[in-house]
């Protein structure tokens, strides 16, 4: 993070971003940008995304995380997926949950965005909470 002032949204924002992703992400996240042009990126991200966004009062942070599952394999998204995923488990949601939500947007998302979020998926969940 740089040295300038920040927001009372950036500082919310920082606060729900760590409580969900995790002290350590958050830190790794800020230490790659420090100094580089994404550095304002991710402020803005923390600021908007989770200051903004996760702090709205009309979803609980089970639903969004929920969400963000869905919209990051539509996205083929893997490498922000691998964090929600654990921000998921955070979250309260089950590794059956998630495992649902990666099945369903086979659906919607089509197979290859479910396969290659299903490696992700299972590589985290294996990590966190151990062999099914």
């Amino acid at each position: 993070m740089s040295d300038a002032e920040h927001t009372p949204g950036f500082e919310a924002g920082l606060e729900i971003r760590r409580e969900v992703m995790g002290d350590d992400f958050v830190e790794r996240a800020f230490d790659r940008a420090r100094g580089t042009d994404s550095e304002a990126l991710q402020e803005f991200v923390t600021e908007h995304a989770w200051g903004a966004v996760w702090s709205r009062p009309g979803l609980d942070r089970r639903s969004r995380s929920l969400l963000n599952i869905g919209m990051l394999i539509a996205l083929r998204a893997e490498n922000e997926l691998r964090g929600h995923i654990r921000g998921a488990l955070r979250n309260g949601l089950t590794r059956t949950e998630i495992t649902e939500a990666v099945i369903h947007s086979a659906a919607y998302c089509g197979s290859p965005a479910a396969l290659a979020a299903m490696r992700v998926t299972q590589e985290v969940l294996e990590a966190e909470l151990g062999p099914a």
